[in-house]
């Protein structure tokens, strides 16, 4: 993976968690996380499965209700908030999975992202600039959803979340069930998204490699909690990082 993160221009504090615990029934999912990102960021969430990375990801999106801390976007309180008000505020998630609508053409997935617009003519410029940025989209636009790739199908739900403008774009495990070829494609439209739209990102990946590679910092987890932090590149050389969470992607 040849990619490099746009180093990202001191700014403000975009999206912050304090001290925010997390539980499924009564098993805990977050254990006291505190992180932070600044806009024009792209962060890392990495870590083994049940880590607690897409647990963060549930919590900003109000799929998960914190038990306790405070979680804040923009200087203001974002837990407690309805999750179509987290999206009006610019946040948009791609979740695992991909979870398209297989019967829907390229097209109308597509728009199912904008459903939170009215404004025809940036919907229609946005949805130019997806199909700019993802080209394959543009030659099966017609097509039904399930006839797309695995690879081809993530892209799709990554210009989906584009249709809605956001300021934050959460991706979880983009990487996972992708052919090789493709997870170098979709690690490119990653940096590009983040550099070209100015879009902060935050990106939960069990492939640490390719995260630490496209993202200027990271968090790495275990059980709940945030073991490491700091700059992508320091912790890509970090020896504990390459015995805990490289192993299996050199």
């Amino acid at each position: 993976m040849n990619q490099t993160a746009q180093a990202a221009p001191a700014a403000q504090k975009m999206l912050s968690f304090d001290n925010v615990e997390l539980y499924y029934d009564h098993v805990y999912a977050l254990k006291g996380v505190s992180i932070e990102m600044h806009e024009g960021e792209t962060v890392a969430l990495i870590g083994a499965n049940g880590a607690g990375k897409s647990s963060i990801l549930r919590a900003i999106t109000g799929l998960r209700k914190i038990k306790s801390g405070q979680i804040s976007y923009m200087g203001q309180r974002l837990d407690g908030t309805s999750a179509a008000e987290i999206v009006k505020r610019g946040i948009a998630m791609v979740p695992e999975g991909r979870r398209v609508f297989p019967l829907m053409s390229v097209k109308d997935n597509l728009l199912m992202g904008a459903f939170t617009r009215t404004d025809k003519q940036g919907i229609e410029q946005t949805l130019d600039s997806v199909l700019t940025r993802f080209p394959r989209l543009k030659e099966r636009f017609n097509q039904q959803a399930s006839t797309l790739s695995g690879g081809e199908q993530q892209m799709m739900v990554i210009g989906r979340a584009l249709m809605a403008k956001p300021k934050l774009l959460l991706l979880d495990e983009p990487s996972l069930g992708i052919a090789p070829k493709l997870v170098q494609d979709i690690a490119r439209a990653i940096v590009a998204i983040s550099r070209d739209e100015k879009v902060t990102v935050l990106l939960v990946e069990q492939n640490s490699r390719m995260a630490l590679s496209i993202s200027n910092r990271a968090y790495a987890m275990s059980t709940g909690s945030v073991v490491l932090s700091g700059d992508s590149k320091e912790l890509m050389g970090d020896e504990r990082i390459k015995a805990a969470y490289l192993g299996g992607d050199l």
